[in-house]
């Protein structure tokens, strides 16, 4: 296991309790990289490092070769996770002296596994300038909140699959009448007056911080493994891959988890902007780069569950440290095909990565993720890949400690690597 690369990994996601903290964490790992405004005109170079990012939670990292390059290298995974939401007004007086968030859930989520632990809050305030707004990121950075969940007494039927009613049973209890206000909270933590505080978008996150844990210290548990397992992994392997033959982009998209259909995610324009942008300051064409362009759309993936294991596909059953997992769809959901799969695979075999591979039980319906929707929107060939885990969407989910090191060799290579496709099926790897 390389311990470096895990114990980094969980200090970069105690760095992201929110998407907004993502963007903002990436954006410093990436020192160096001009950051572009989409307000304006672009002036790339040769040998250029640039970012860009749209809605403070969503961000494109490129660098442009001093030498010649054909098409584009994109790894792309998602900021965001499943949480609870505040909503606007927030507090709720009441019943007796008690003070409760009034929150709405996001994204799909295992509701159980937030009861009873200690939650934060934090996202983004919205604050009046002389000129006009400004937005500042927000983390109050304590033990804040917390869902109670009914005593066994009260209710018998706890453990016999109890439905959760989100209005009633998971409402976070802030604190006692007479005591400091949320927004007042946010406001101190952010380092604002509370009179200024124009908006706000703030989601809750649990305080607990990542572990590694098992007989042989073979497991690692954090809250938001998926995806920032994925996003920790491609940031390595850009950052570490020397010049290619491909111009090399790292994406991250906010609003996976909610469909991706918003200004800054994956069914937006973010990513066709972008490329365009540079291919009209470089004086390349769009469709042309586009076909020689590959995407590996990295999202995390069911490990065999040690307790359920008929629930995995008799033959796809990935492990926990068992290597990069491959996902395929017949509906294609995940985009994976044919050329795609053996094109990733041979990278990884270059890595001495190895490979496992995903499908869901044909009697099961799968989720899907951002491969199939960015491609609605920028058509190239996508692999869609991930790492084994398991409690997806519990507020703490459990990976393999050694597959980090796997995806961020993989997208080394892959970030150094560059393709030339001759037709539909036949393609050309330029291996580093």
């Amino acid at each position: 296991m390389d311990k470096t690369m895990t114990g980094d990994l969980l200090a970069f996601i105690r760095r992201c309790p929110s998407s907004f903290h993502v963007v903002r964490t990436l954006t410093e790992e990436l020192s160096g990289y001009e950051t572009l405004s989409e307000g304006e005109a672009w002036q790339l170079r040769p040998g250029g490092r640039y970012l860009v990012t749209r809605g403070g939670s969503s961000l494109l990292a490129f660098r442009v070769p001093a030498g010649e390059w054909q098409g584009f290298l994109l790894a792309a995974g998602h900021s965001d996770s499943p949480t609870f939401q505040i909503k606007t007004g927030g507090e709720l007086q009441g019943p007796e002296n008690y003070v409760r968030v009034n929150t709405e859930r996001y994204g799909g989520m295992l509701y159980d596994s937030w009861l009873d632990r200690p939650l934060s809050a934090a996202g983004r305030l919205l604050i009046r300038t002389p000129r006009g707004l400004e937005s500042r990121l927000v983390d109050v950075g304590r033990d804040l909140l917390l869902i109670p969940r009914l005593a066994i007494h009260m209710n018998r039927k706890a453990n016999d699959g109890y439905a959760y009613d989100p209005r009633q049973d998971l409402l976070p209890l802030l604190g006692l009448a007479g005591g400091p206000s949320l927004s007042a909270i946010a406001a101190q933590a952010a380092g604002v007056r509370e009179e200024d505080v124009v908006s706000s978008e703030l989601s809750l996150y649990l305080r607990e911080p990542g572990t590694v844990w098992g007989a042989g210290e073979e497991f690692v548990s954090a809250p938001r493994l998926d995806d920032l397992q994925c996003v920790y992994a491609a940031l390595r392997g850009f950052l570490a891959a020397e010049e290619g033959r491909g111009l090399p982009v790292l994406c991250v998209f906010d609003s996976e988890e909610v469909g991706s259909a918003t200004r800054q995610g994956a069914d937006g324009t973010l990513l066709r902007d972008v490329l365009g942008r540079i291919c009209a300051a470089l004086d390349r064409e769009l469709p042309v780069e586009i076909h020689h362009s590959f995407l590996v759309s990295a999202d995390n993936a069911h490990a065999v569950h040690p307790n359920h294991p008929e629930l995995a596909d008799s033959q796809s059953r990935p492990r926990l440290n068992g290597g990069v997992v491959i996902k395929h769809s017949a509906s294609r959901r995940y985009t994976t095909d044919a050329v795609s799969e053996a094109v990733f695979a041979r990278l990884c075999e270059r890595s001495g990565v190895p490979v496992q591979h995903f499908a869901n039980r044909s009697d099961m319906a799968g989720g899907s993720t951002l491969g199939n929707i960015a491609n609605s929107h920028v058509s190239l060939n996508t692999v869609d890949v991930g790492l084994a885990q398991l409690a997806m969407h519990s507020a703490c989910e459990t990976a393999g400690a050694e597959d980090t090191a796997y995806l961020a060799r993989a997208l080394q290579t892959f970030y150094a690597s560059g393709l030339t496709a001759h037709g539909d099926g036949e393609i050309t790897i330029y291996f580093p």
